[in-house]
């Protein structure tokens, strides 16, 4: 009988301590917690859970709820609180029935850093370095499979998940630092629970947690300070325009209109123009920014304010958690524009000094420039993105052409000066993000047959030039990879970041003649620029290409650099009186690369298919 009685009570406990913390009533709470002090003061939280619109909310604190909002999915309810001027420490909320039922869920207001809202984002100081986290090294490969999500490892297989992850990255950090890296950029890794090809992680189904195939949000907490511990900086890659249809929201819309819908799917015609065509049709506007990137990605409709304010304390969140540096913006020009310019515009205003580059793919550069901040092109249409950064596609354009063409009015190097002539387009040039190659495009080392010449000529443009550079992983060792046979093959997994790896290119040891060639020159070039505060942000002097020579200058105050690129296959003499302007009374300099004293008072000779950086004596 005693034993029966102690069941009981044993029993009533329980079902109290489930009815105070709301347990069995709500499932799921984001954000999950919030920092006092923040510019943006007022949380909304959303509460989510079986008909828990039929609840009345109010705080116990004498804290005014500032919003309530119920839509016609009776498993949602939206609380706005300010949190201006509270101290870190525990909310209570009551939800309460009108039949009496009630229970208590606790929100936590955590402590920021100090140096939280001073952080300092990427810049042209820095070195960018992309990895495709799943193709780049597997460090843990107790989570290559989990538990509960569809995708399983199948190395075998160019679209499968392969096993890379967060802690392979960890291992590999000394390697990027030794190599000259000052920032990755790893392609997204929140949850995706696609059934396949979710590798790539671009359709979400969780936006508040790491996929655990590549770790947990610890790690990646855990790699940011180990990246800081080193002085570089980590870019979330972020996706405002689209989830997975996997997502636990789009399974259970808390509104219709919460993504874009025709009804139901249709796929954009992907033409960005129609953004700011003063001709454009309303319905070829419409189906680029509301039609879906692909029928697994449903649009998000950042013009429903529910959803802007959830992707807006996502994008905070994250920064915050997780110390990040900055955010480079998935298909950032496909997002309803005023939508997207007030989710920027936020997130700046919280971070002054963070970086947030958007993805632009267009094929011209004042159409481009159209998406920069302060852009006057953007002025005309009284449209502001106050997005910091833009990726340079023309000149992307123009290096997977430019080393095979002989030269001449508009061809070679006259590509690549036709590209900068066009910079008083761009309100931040040193805030553009230029590039080789990245995840979406051909191999720079597979368009030109694994040349070590063109690879040296592509790679001194883009560290010396205006701009922020960024390397693809595996370039630095001459990596290939075939995009008409897929993008799995773009994608290939770096050597030696599997036990079973028959080669670790990641020791010096174990490449190959070739694969070090490539590796020492990049490693050469890039811990050179660490330091080159001339290419940082000096002034950009070019000089009209000549017999598919391409020759520009950077100044900055008495700093001075003369940068050669020969694009033909012969050496080439230069004249150096052509350019006095720049060379000034300097009677020499020293090519960095070799070490070699260059004099500047009489002809010189540059051999073919060759870079030179001459730094002027001063």
């Amino acid at each position: 009988m005693r034993g029966n009685i102690r069941n009981i009570l044993f029993s009533v406990l329980i079902s109290c301590i489930f009815c105070l913390s709301g347990y069995g009533q709500i499932e799921r709470t984001e954000p999950p917690f919030w920092w006092a002090g923040m510019e943006k003061s007022e949380i909304q939280i959303l509460f989510y859970g079986k008909n828990i619109a039929d609840y009345q909310v109010s705080l116990q604190e004498q804290i005014p709820v500032t919003g309530i909002i119920k839509t016609e999915n009776p498993n949602y309810i939206f609380i706005s609180v300010e949190t201006e001027g509270l101290e870190p420490g525990m909310l209570h909320f009551d939800f309460q029935k009108k039949n009496g039922k009630k229970f208590i869920r606790e929100y936590k207001l955590k402590t920021r850093r100090e140096e939280s809202s001073k952080r300092e984002g990427f810049s042209s100081s820095d070195v960018i370095y992309l990895i495709m986290p799943d193709r780049f090294a597997n460090g843990n490969p107790d989570n290559d499979s989990v538990e509960g999500l569809t995708d399983k490892l199948n190395r075998k297989e160019n679209g499968g998940r392969h096993g890379g992850d967060i802690q392979g990255i960890i291992d590999h950090l000394d390697y990027l630092d030794d190599l000259g890296v000052t920032a990755i950029w790893n392609t997204p890794l929140l949850e995706d629970n696609d059934p396949r090809y979710s590798y790539h992680t671009y359709a979400q189904s969780d936006v508040y947690r790491i996929d655990p195939r590549f770790g947990s949000n610890e790690d990646y907490k855990k790699l940011a300070s180990e990246m800081h511990d080193r002085d570089m900086k980590l870019i979330m890659d972020y996706v405002t325009n689209h989830w997975g249809r996997e997502h636990w929201m789009i399974k259970d819309l808390p509104t219709y209109d919460w993504i874009n819908q025709f009804p139901g799917y249709e796929q954009s015609n992907y033409r960005m123009e129609t953004q700011f065509d003063p001709h454009a049709s309303h319905r070829d506007h419409k189906y680029c920014v509301d039609g879906w990137f692909v029928r697994t990605m449903p649009d998000l409709n950042q013009k429903n304010p529910l959803v802007l304010n959830y992707l807006i304390q996502n994008a905070i969140w994250w920064i915050e958690y997780a110390n990040l540096d900055g955010f480079r913006v998935d298909t950032y020009s496909y997002n309803d524009k005023e939508g997207i310019a007030e989710w920027t515009e936020t997130i700046m205003e919280e971070y002054p000094n963070f970086n947030i580059v958007g993805e632009v793919w267009l094929h011209d550069q004042a159409q481009i420039a159209y998406w920069q901040k302060d852009s006057k092109i953007g002025a005309i249409q009284n449209y502001n993105t106050h997005l910091p950064s833009v990726m340079d596609f023309t000149l992307h354009n123009a290096i997977e052409t430019i080393f095979e063409e002989e030269g001449g009015w508009g061809s070679g190097m006259d590509k690549v000066y036709g590209n900068f002539v066009n910079d008083f387009l761009y309100p931040d040039i040193n805030n553009l993000l230029i590039f080789m190659e990245n995840h979406d495009t051909r191999r720079f080392n597979e368009i030109y047959d694994q040349s070590l010449e063109n690879y040296k000529l592509a790679l001194t443009l883009i560290v010396t030039t205006r701009g922020i550079p960024q390397l693809y992983y595996g370039s630095e060792i001459g990596m290939r990879g075939k995009k008409e046979e897929g993008d799995g093959d773009i994608r290939r997994d770096f050597p030696g970041g599997w036990e079973a790896d028959e080669q670790n290119a990641f020791l010096a040891s174990e490449r190959t003649t070739e694969q070090q060639e490539f590796h020492g020159f990049t490693k050469k070039l890039l811990n050179w620029r660490k330091s080159a505060e001339v290419v940082h942000n000096g002034e950009l002097t070019q000089y009209i290409p000549y017999d598919n020579v391409y020759v520009y200058f950077r100044t900055l105050e008495d700093q001075k650099l003369m940068v050669i690129l020969n694009n033909n296959e012969e050496a080439q003499v230069l004249t150096p009186q052509r350019f006095a302007e720049d060379i000034g009374a300097a009677g020499s300099g020293t090519d960095i690369l070799t070490g070699e004293q260059i004099n500047l008072t009489e002809e010189f000779e540059i051999n073919g298919k060759t870079p030179m950086i001459i730094e002027l004596n001063k």
